[in-house]
């Protein structure tokens, strides 16, 4: 892991997806580094000077699973602090999610170094998962708008 993330003198933005499929399921990647490592979350990581939150979506998205994105929107923004054993910031992230799918649907997923595995879930299999607050609130927050949608129907 790149040390520069540990101990920030201010918070890093990371930017990901929460990347859809016709039925409803999430893609999760499991983290092989800290932090979060052996969890499952979403497919993201830091945002470079210069690029557009967007774009660096994209990007982090091909470099982490070797595919496309098509981006809905953005979803969610929220943050993430976590502290040592002594009470001092050793990460703290803003995080910036876009809603997507694959382009195209069914495209073939190709790990890089960053992530142990994924796997599609249902948003209803993520509670009982080994994951992160947020991508868990994240999912939920997926689930309800989905179920809006459909009762809207």
């Amino acid at each position: 892991m790149r040390s520069d993330r540990e101990y920030p003198a201010h918070p890093l933005v990371g930017v990901g997806a929460l990347i859809h499929d016709r039925e409803g399921r999430v893609l999760l990647i499991k983290r092989k580094f800290e932090p979060n490592k052996g969890r499952w979350s979403l497919p993201g990581g830091l945002l470079e000077t210069g690029e557009a939150l967007i774009e660096a979506g994209r990007r982090e998205v091909r470099e982490e699973l070797g595919v496309e994105l098509e981006v809905e929107g953005l979803f969610h923004v929220s943050e993430e602090i976590i502290k040592d054993s002594a009470g001092k910031t050793r990460f703290h992230f803003i995080l910036v999610d876009f809603l997507a799918s694959l382009k195209p649907e069914g495209a073939t997923i190709t790990l890089n170094e960053e992530s142990e595995s994924f796997k599609w879930f249902t948003p209803d299999q993520v509670g009982g998962l080994e994951t992160t607050e947020n991508t868990r609130r994240i999912v939920e927050k997926y689930l309800r708008e989905k179920l809006r949608r459909q009762s809207q129907h």
